[in-house]
């Protein structure tokens, strides 16, 4: 007996000691990110999470699990949920958004996050950015209502030429700040063929949070919110302007970033991207 209490008090120390090592990590992440390491084995996933040092993170899905589940796993591992999604159809429907906002209280979520607004395969009309504008002023109300905040999540469609501007301005425009603000894909505002520095300087108060993401050098750009996630690479080493961006971000205070690698190599290249990103964290 004497012999397995000594064990466990070593394993134990080991334990702690190995856990003052992991260092804490500046950002988050999304967890679209894991999301086949999440449908293999979920809980194994949140531990290698939590051993990355994050913090905070977006949800997308719960893979089988409730979101009473799903924030129990959280509170375990110590991960706060930053974001949970919505579908554009979710923000349409009375009823449908209820849902969505009781699952948002659940988790205890700052933002209710909507990534697609529905369109044309291949194209992005004002039509569709009008009807945006409407959903999500009425949606973003009842969202403010109820203590959260609604983001809209571009990918690359809505930079396409309107008159002398382009469509994400107006709906940037014609958003009401009180009721809808904005998470910047670094990635897909530069696959868009624009730099995300000129638009975070454009509308210094509407962005709170930034998806990071790096590409392939020569990566191929377009205005259809399509590419393959195996360029997606460790973030620093890509295409996108990075240091500019985190730069920028940080000076008009932005608060949440995080990290989505879609490829197959998200764990193997995120704890790289993370200590790439430590540099624009430091105290001055």
């Amino acid at each position: 007996m004497k012999s397995i209490l000594t064990l466990t008090f070593f394993l134990t120390l080991l334990l702690s000691a190995f856990a003052q090592t992991i260092k804490p990590s500046p950002v988050g992440v999304q967890l679209y990110s894991f999301r086949e390491q999440f449908k293999a084995d979920a809980r194994g996933t949140f531990q290698r999470v939590k051993d990355l040092g994050i913090k905070e993170v977006e949800c997308a899905g719960f893979y089988g699990m409730t979101p009473e589940d799903f924030k129990k796993n959280l509170d375990e591992f110590g991960l706060k949920a930053i974001g949970s999604g919505a579908d554009f159809a979710e923000l349409e429907d009375d009823a449908k958004l209820a849902a969505v906002i009781k699952t948002a209280k659940i988790l205890k979520t700052k933002y209710v996050v909507c990534f697609w607004i529905p369109h044309i395969e291949g194209g992005f009309t004002l039509e569709e950015a009008e009807k945006a504008i409407k959903v999500f002023n009425k949606a973003g109300k009842k969202i403010a209502e109820n203590g959260l905040g609604l983001l809209y999540h571009p990918h690359g469609y809505e930079f396409r030429p309107y008159k002398d501007r382009y469509l994400m301005d107006l709906i940037l425009q014609k958003t009401l700040p009180q009721y809808v603000n904005y998470e910047m894909d670094i990635n897909w505002v530069f696959h868009a063929g624009h730099n995300p520095v000129t638009w975070l300087k454009k509308y210094p108060t509407r962005w709170e949070a930034l998806h990071i993401k790096d590409r392939n050098h020569a990566t191929p750009c377009n205005q259809f919110g399509r590419m393959d996630v195996e360029l997606n690479c460790t973030i620093g080493q890509g295409e996108v302007n990075t240091a500019d961006i985190m730069r920028t971000a940080r000076a008009l205070g932005i608060k949440h970033y995080f990290i989505e690698d879609e490829s197959s190599r998200s764990f193997e290249q995120t704890p790289a991207s993370i200590d790439y990103l430590r540099q624009f964290f430091v105290k001055k």
